[in-house]
């Protein structure tokens, strides 16, 4: 599965929300899963969209023939578009689905790795930080997926912001030193997000 991680800053809100209700054309295109999106809770004006397609080949073959049409509606509403496409590795808890219809938000972690970890970066996930998060009341479901040049995105779905609170401020240094973390990445970026009922598709 691949998953395409859109960040812009909106200049033209009510512009922009408009446009977004148009991508409900994505459903019928041939290898959609799925969409869904909000606004960041740590920067204002910034939107992030989160789309799932069966196979790079569904995504290229959408690119190439209905992208510029339900992409025209958003013009001129947001600046610094950041468009990044990963491979989905494996499921953070179990049964991960691009549904975003039960949960209020949204995590996301980008980590660049040192070439050298990224074997051990990947395992941690599996072994010190994916039952941490499975563990935690209100996390729904999550995945872990890579990017060429040692690039990962954690993505997680929690049901409200106070239980990813809760899971942030118990456990996050303890299973950062337990992991290594610190010695697997060269850089960690990642935003919270508030999930808008009315982009998902």
């Amino acid at each position: 599965m691949l998953v395409k991680w859109i960040r812009c800053t909106v200049v033209d809100r009510r512009g922009f929300e408009r446009g977004q209700r148009k991508w409900a054309g994505l459903l019928g295109e041939p290898g959609f899963r799925g969409q869904g999106g909000g606004w960041s809770r740590q920067r204002a004006g910034v939107a992030h969209t989160f789309a799932f397609w069966e196979s790079r080949a569904f995504y290229d073959s959408f690119m190439a023939r209905s992208h510029d049409r339900l992409a025209a509606s958003q013009a001129g509403t947001f600046k610094d578009q950041q468009v990044r496409l990963f491979e989905y590795r494996f499921d953070v808890k179990t049964g991960f689905e691009p549904r975003f219809t039960d949960s209020d938000l949204v995590r996301v972690a980008h980590c660049r790795v040192r070439e050298d970890r990224v074997e051990h970066f990947t395992l941690m996930q599996e072994k010190v930080w994916n039952p941490a998060m499975a563990g935690s009341p209100g996390m729904i479901r999550g995945m872990f997926a890579e990017a060429p040049a040692n690039e990962f995105m954690i993505l997680s779905m929690w049901r409200a912001a106070a239980e990813h609170g809760k899971y942030r401020t118990e456990r996050v240094e303890r299973l950062a030193l337990r992991a290594q973390t610190e010695t697997d990445i060269t850089a960690l970026t990642g935003d919270i997000v508030e999930l808008e009922p009315s982009w998902i598709v």
